[in-house]
C-alpha cells in the first residue's frame, strides 16, 4: 500500500537514508529535509498524506511547535514523531502538538512503516512497549534513561570516532586515507571495525546511526574543541 510522504529530521542525511529506504519499498517521498526555518512550509505545500518528522530532542521546548503548525494548516496530514526513547513529557509534548504517532528511531523499517500506514488510517501509531516504557518512567522517575549514544562512543577507539565523523561527512576510503594520512587499506579496515562495532550493514546506516543516537554531536559539538577528534591541529604531527 503506497504511502506519499515528507520525511524530516534533525540530519538530513537521515532524513535521505529513510527516504531512500522507504523508496526502495513503494512508497511515494515527495521530499526529505532538515527542520530548518523552511520544514514546516514544506510539508504545508507538498501536502503529504503523513509525514515523519525526526527529532532528537523531543522533551526540548517548543520541539513540536513546527508539527503543531502543519496540523493547524494542514490537519489532513499525519505526522508521526521519529526519536528516541521518550519521556513521559517527550511523547505527551508530541502528541499534544497533534502527532498521530511516535517510533523510536532505532526500530526496523517495517516498524517505521506499519506506524505510517496506521497513522494513514486515523489510528494512533504507537506499540505498547513504548507506553510502557514511558509510564515505567514516570512510576520510577531516579531511573537513568538508557544512553545509546554513549555506549557507541565507548566501544570505538578515537582513530574510529575520527573514520566515523569522515564517514559522516560523505568522505570516501580514499579521502578518509588523505585526510588521515594513512594507507587505503588501513582506513579501509578502520570502516570496517566501525561497521562491526556499530552492528550495521553499510556506510550510510553507520552515519545515520551515530547521528541518530547523538554521538556526532558528543565529538564535534560544543565543549569538543570542534573539528574532528583526534585530528592535528596547526604545527603537529
Amino acid at each position: 500500500m503506497t504511502v506519499r510522504l515528507v520525511v524530516v529530521d534533525d540530519h538530513r542525511l537521515h532524513a535521505e537514508a529513510l527516504a531512500s529506504a522507504l523508496r526502495l519499498r513503494g512508497h511515494r517521498v515527495l521530499a526529505a529535509a532538515a527542520p530548518a526555518a523552511g520544514a514546516a512550509d514544506l510539508v504545508i505545500g507538498k501536502v503529504p498524506e503523513v509525514c515523519l518528522w525526526g527529532t532528537a530532542a523531543p522533551a526540548e521546548p517548543e520541539a513540536f511547535e513546527p508539527v503543531a503548525r502543519i496540523k493547524r494548516e494542514r490537519p489532513q496530514i499525519a505526522v508521526v514523531v521519529l526519536g528516541p526513547v521518550p519521556s513521559p513529557r517527550g511523547i505527551a509534548a508530541a502528541f499534544a502538538a497533534g502527532a498521530s504517532g511516535y517510533v523510536r528511531h532505532d526500530e526496523r523499517i517495517e516498524c517505521v512503516e506499519r506506524g505510517m500506514v496506521r497513522a494513514r488510517a486515523g489510528e494512533v501509531a504507537v506499540t505498547p512497549q513504548l507506553l510502557r516504557g514511558a509510564f515505567a518512567e514516570l512510576l520510577n522517575p531516579t531511573a537513568e534513561p538508557d544512553d545509546e549514544g554513549a555506549r557507541l562512543l565507548k566501544a570505538l577507539t578515537p582513530r574510529e570516532i575520527e573514520v566515523l565523523v569522515r564517514v559522516a561527512e560523505g568522505e570516501d576510503t580514499r579521502e578518509v586515507a588523505v585526510g588521515m594520512g594513512i594507507a587505503p587499506s588501513t582506513a579501509r579496515t578502520h570502516v570496517q571495525r566501525v561497521l562491526v562495532k556499530l552492528g550495521v550493514g553499510s556506510r550510510l546506516e553507520a552515519a545515520a546511526l551515530a547521528a541518530r543516537t547523538g554521538l556526532l554531536d558528543r565529538v564535534t559539538g560544543p565543549g569538543s574543541g570542534g573539528g574532528r577528534p583526534g585530528r592535528p591541529g596547526p604545527g603537529r604531527a
